[in-house]
């Protein structure tokens, strides 16, 4: 029987935002009259709208700050056509300035300061600024409040020179809208990576008490006997808590994985001796692949508690790792005792809680968190057909990388 677990992420796609920028950069453009028919700006303001989201969206994903905030303003400045933009942050103070007019800056955060205040739009208008530059183009000032998960964490401001109206109103509210979206991806992502390396440190106390209790245990019940045996599989144990416990990075190469693995196994056969027994067969070519960090060791190991030590003769244990085009694909086997599939089910909804079927849960998170919902663990087992546990990998993913 085929299982398939774990549910979907949520996530929340701002697609309204981006028609709203669309809409307001073609209105926009339309009434400053860059163009005497309705089709061409509107052309020009959809297709120059979409590259300019596209190009500022990466600096956004990363938080705000001076430095995303100043690669982020020039690409933001063309939906509006303002001499200056500006962005702040929650506490009111300049992060980034793109364009002249920065003589505006005092006005720029009193206003800001009671944007934030207030977490409403203001704006002010020709008659109520003071400047006593003759070259001084301005004609308003427009800031609009920045949220993310519901608080203000910044603003952007907007000087024009023209009369700050409706249109420039909203526009300025949808590029801000289009920030915000951004910023609260940010978070997003920083979160899922808080999460990651949680569950990472969760994985490793999991597997720590029974597996370091057994290889200890054998390990030393050849100091006598095989001293040299002995000394050879401290060495591996060593080694392996060393590639399990390391501190870099969220992500390995199936390569490195796979050595760790080999290292697991040598243990326990150790302490299983014929019973237990592993088979490779791995495509050259996808040995580079990157996964999350211990996403195959857990499944090893699983299938060792779970499928071979139950059974009298043991077993043996296939890895296997395939060349599919874009992806990766990478089974874990065993002809072990195998299980009824509903009670894997419940297993599974309380493997973090129990620790039954050390990992699989774990992983099958981590995949999703890292590739999307349609790469968790595909899991068929049944009462004495072993278990067969399939991933899959994605070659190449942006901002997945050792």
């Amino acid at each position: 029987m085929n299982v398939l677990f774990g549910l979907p992420p949520l996530l929340v796609l701002a697609v309204g935002i981006i028609v709203g920028l669309l809409l307001a950069a073609a209105i926009y453009a339309i009434a400053r009259g860059r163009r005497t028919t309705l089709a061409t700006p509107l052309e020009k303001a959809t297709f120059g709208t979409l590259h300019t989201v596209a190009l500022a969206a990466p600096a956004l994903r990363e938080g705000l700050s001076s430095s995303s905030a100043g690669f982020a303003l020039p690409y933001l400045r063309t939906l509006l056509d303002n001499p200056a933009l500006a962005m702040t942050d929650a506490r009111g103070h300049v992060l980034a300035w793109d364009g002249d007019e920065d003589h505006h800056e005092p006005d720029v955060v009193a206003l800001a300061d009671e944007a934030i205040r207030t977490g409403r739009q203001q704006v002010l208008s020709h008659n109520s600024i003071q400047c006593d530059r003759v070259d001084c183009e301005v004609r308003g000032i427009v800031v609009q409040p920045l949220e993310s998960e519901g608080s203000i964490v910044g603003t952007l401001a907007a000087l024009t020179n023209l009369t700050a109206g409706p249109v420039l109103l909203r526009a300025t509210a949808e590029v801000a809208r289009y920030v915000s979206s951004q910023l609260e991806l940010a978070e997003l992502d920083e979160s899922r990576a808080r999460l990651n390396r949680a569950e990472v440190r969760a994985l490793r106390a999991q597997i720590s008490p029974h597996f370091v209790y057994n290889a200890l245990t054998t390990i030393a019940s050849f100091i006598r006997t095989d001293p040299v045996r002995a000394r050879e599989l401290l060495i591996e144990f060593a080694d392996f808590t060393r590639y399990s416990f390391r501190t870099a990075g969220e992500y390995t190469t199936l390569s490195d994985e796979l050595t760790n693995i080999e290292r697991y196994i040598r243990l326990e056969k150790a302490r299983f001796g014929e019973r237990l027994n592993i088979k490779l067969q791995i495509a050259p070519e996808v040995l580079s692949v990157v996964l999350p960090f211990l996403a195959l060791q857990p499944l090893v190991e699983n299938a060792v508690r779970h499928g071979l030590s139950g059974k009298p003769n043991g077993g043996t244990i296939t890895i296997t790792a395939e060349n599919a085009g874009a992806e990766c694909v990478i089974i874990v086997e065993d002809d072990g005792v195998g299980m009824d599939p509903a009670r894997l089910t419940d297993d599974l909804e309380d493997a973090h809680q129990s620790g039954a079927h050390v990992g699989l849960g774990n992983v099958d998170d981590r995949m999703r968190s890292a590739f999307g919902d349609d790469f968790g663990l595909v899991v068929d087992t049944n009462v004495g057909a072993g278990m067969k546990i399939t991933l899959r990998v994605p070659k190449f993913r942006a901002g997945i990388r050792v």
